[in-house]
């Protein structure tokens, strides 16, 4: 076994210099110095090549290219009225600047935090085991999967990896950014490492599980950055629908000009709408506003989950979670605090609560689990009892044993014990002891409220029962009123009887309980919810989790746990936060929201901008269509023109809802489509008629137009 080093930790205050509290610090939403790298990859990504993955913006760009060809074209043969085409031109071009700096807006915050992560890795060095008392010292780098190296104090572990032996604590802060060292030991759940943090204290021997460039923190930078970005189904889905609108309105502007030709012509009046008119027309009438937002509504989405450091492995599990229908929780360390505390002292026959409540206490002084220390603390408040001083008295205390499943003290003749009640009317009979006749009901009645029963004796006399009870944190039962609001599902998982998990699940509010479940059972439940069509997401943070998570649509792996769970997971929570799921539930929600309310606010944008440029377009030769110039617009190149205008300013001026997301609070899906159809609806509706007429109005006292 290892040599444990008297070295003592740094101080958590030396610690938190190390890197900043969360592994993603939000920065502000226009950081100068982001905006200046968006602004230079917007220039950068007017290459065809990389546009021509957004077709709606890819066609606004085209047109843009299209009218500066004939600009030019007018300009050397030097026909007159180019300052029209020109300013068409211009504002065309910035509606493909406005919806590149979306996009690398929300990349460039992904790109920045990846920065910090890359800072993070260094190529350390490591020692290697090569046999039993050999070892050599290698770079980080030349390590292979299934290399074994040692790390004691001050060691980087050089990569990801499981602890075979020892115990050591370990700043992860380059990780998950909080600066509390973190226990991790061989078996069990705490055996996984992750390269680049730091080893406090003892020593550990580590198998690597990752070759160099696989590394959990590679994969976060990778992810963070964005640059593999896939698209979701559903941004697919609508990317395709509004590549088929743009089809069909490209079809029908380029077949209006042989009409309009022919109605000029039999009408002897008006004029034939020049290029520039025509492309502006189809910029207009495309939902170029969704197009240029699009991308970076997803990206933003990532980037949020980041900043609750939850490292998601892919846009479609981010998304994936606003679509949950069953949220499978954990009971410990979710639903209730994980640590059972003593709430109340139950006495037999003949027994007085004080004497229970002391030798409770006296078996517990020794005893430094939750449970242990809350009923010293319950036998204090209730009966004041003060821990005694038992050095004077030759004391010998029984630690707890998996095998006796009970601990206690030897004091003054006497034998105190605490433990499973089985156990413990198993020491009483063998000490010639009798089970009072109403210890059965105090027990069962303590097993049907959900608690769980302590029982304790002196020798062969069986005091009483100490009420243990799992505590149910606050306000769990309305944030589970919360989900169910959202139309979520929650079920609790507990390896508790049947009896003690209803109990709980009845106190927490839970819709359903899963109780003694195995790794099966989870995955046999997870998978009859899929088969009625349901989403389901679970968290888990063991070996034993790592099929249940592999299966759910949505599996949040713990950063505390195995590296098995978090290979299983689409998700890894930084914070280890069980918890965390119902915030991952709600940014997929918003995601999905901040989608379709934008997507609905441009739909009915481009409805409104019917009226501005059609009327405008074709008054002069059909003077009837001039009574639905509603906005009574200065003159059919003003109306153009500032509907171009307007087109190219609302992106811009999206860009903030786009990357924050639309405001969410839970709530059915019908009273959510019911508000985003009356904001965003209506809103999108309407903005265009106050902000054209304006424009226009600008555009006529500087005689632009």
């Amino acid at each position: 076994m290892p040599t444990a080093t008297t070295t003592p930790p740094p101080q958590l205050d030396d610690l938190m210099t190390l890197v900043p509290r969360k592994m993603v610090r939000a920065r502000p939403l226009f950081d100068p110095q982001l905006m200046w790298r968006a602004t230079r990859e917007s220039f950068v990504k007017l290459n065809p090549v990389t546009l021509f993955k957004n077709p709606v913006i890819f066609v606004v760009e085209v047109g843009a290219a299209l009218v500066t060809i004939f600009l030019l074209r007018d300009f050397f043969l030097g026909r007159p009225g180019i300052g029209f085409s020109l300013q068409i031109s211009l504002w065309l071009w910035f509606t493909v600047l406005f919806a590149n700096f979306a996009e690398a807006m929300a990349e460039a915050r992904g790109k920045a935090q990846a920065e910090t992560l890359r800072k993070a890795k260094t190529d350390s060095m490591a020692r290697r085991v090569l046999s039993p008392g050999k070892t050599e010292i290698v770079p980080s780098s030349k390590l292979r999967a299934q290399d074994v190296v040692i790390c004691e104090v001050g060691d980087i572990i050089p990569g990801d990896g499981e602890v075979m032996e020892g115990i050591a604590t370990v700043d992860e802060s380059v990780i998950t950014g909080e600066s509390a060292p973190v226990i991790r030991e061989s078996g069990g759940d705490r055996s996984a490492v992750t390269g680049g943090t730091k080893v406090l204290s003892d020593q550990i021997r580590v198998r690597i599980t990752s070759n160099p460039g696989e590394t959990f923190l590679d994969r976060m930078i990778a992810l963070v950055e964005g640059a593999e970005r896939q698209k979701t189904p559903n941004e697919i889905a609508l990317n395709i629908l509004i590549a088929g609108m743009t089809l069909i309105f490209l079809l029908a502007v380029v077949t209006l000009q042989p009409f309009a030709v022919y109605a000029v012509n039999s009408a002897q009046a008006g004029t034939v709408p020049t290029v520039a008119v025509l492309v502006s027309l189809l910029v207009c009438l495309i939902p170029t506003t969704i197009g240029g937002l699009l991308s970076a509504i997803g990206i933003a989405g990532m980037d949020r989950v980041m900043q609750d450091n939850v490292l998601a492995m892919s846009g479609k599990a981010v998304e994936a979670s606003g679509d949950v229908n069953t949220l499978l929780l954990d009971k410990t360390g979710t639903i209730t605090l994980g640590n059972r505390q003593a709430v109340q002292f139950l006495p037999v026959e003949g027994v007085t609560g004080g004497e229970l409540a002391d030798a409770a206490q006296l078996a517990s002084l020794a005893d430094e689990t939750p449970e242990g220390r809350s009923i010293v603390v319950l036998a204090k408040q209730q009966y004041s009892l003060r821990g005694r001083d038992v050095s004077e008295h030759e004391a010998h205390f029984i630690p707890f044993s998996a095998y006796t499943r009970m601990s206690g003290v030897d004091i003054d003749g006497r034998m105190l014990r605490k433990g499973a009640t089985d156990a413990i009317i198993q020491f009483v009979t063998e000490k010639g002891g009798q089970v009072p006749a109403n210890f059965t009901e105090l027990s069962d009645g303590i097993s049907r409220t959900g608690g769980t029963p302590l029982a304790v004796a002196d020798g062969d006399r069986l005091l009483g029962i100490v009420h243990l009870k799992d505590i149910v944190k606050g306000g769990m039962r309305e944030r589970l009123q919360q989900l169910r609001t959202m139309g979520i599902r929650s079920v609790m998982i507990t390896g508790d009887n049947p009896l003690t998990a209803a109990a709980i699940a009845n106190e927490a509010g839970v819709d359903d309980f899963l109780a003694q479940a195995t790794p099966k059972d989870k995955m046999d439940y997870i998978k009859k919810e899929q088969a009625q069509g349901r989403l389901v997401a679970m968290t888990g943070d063991g070996t034993n989790d790592a099929p249940a998570l592999a299966q759910a649509d949505v599996g949040v792996a713990m950063n505390t746990g195995t590296m098995a769970a978090k290979e299983a997971g689409n998700m890894v929570d930084l914070d280890s936060n069980p918890t965390k799921l119902i915030e991952i539930v709600a940014i997929g929600k918003q995601l999905l929201i901040t989608r379709g309310a934008l997507t609905t606010f441009s739909i009915l944008n481009d409805v409104s901008k019917y009226f501005a440029i059609i009327p405008a377009m074709f008054a002069a030769t059909y003077p009837e269509l001039d009574k639905l110039n509603i906005m009574r617009l200065h003159s059919p190149q003003s109306a153009v023109l500032a509907a171009v205008i307007f087109n190219a300013l609302i992106i811009i001026a999206l860009v903030p809802l786009a990357l924050r997301g639309v405001h969410y609070k839970p709530q059915s899906a019908a009273a959510m489509l019911r508000r985003n159809l009356w904001i965003y609806g209506l809103g999108g509706f309407i903005a265009p008629f106050p902000c054209i007429y304006l424009i226009d109005r600008v555009l006529g006292i500087l005689h632009l137009a």
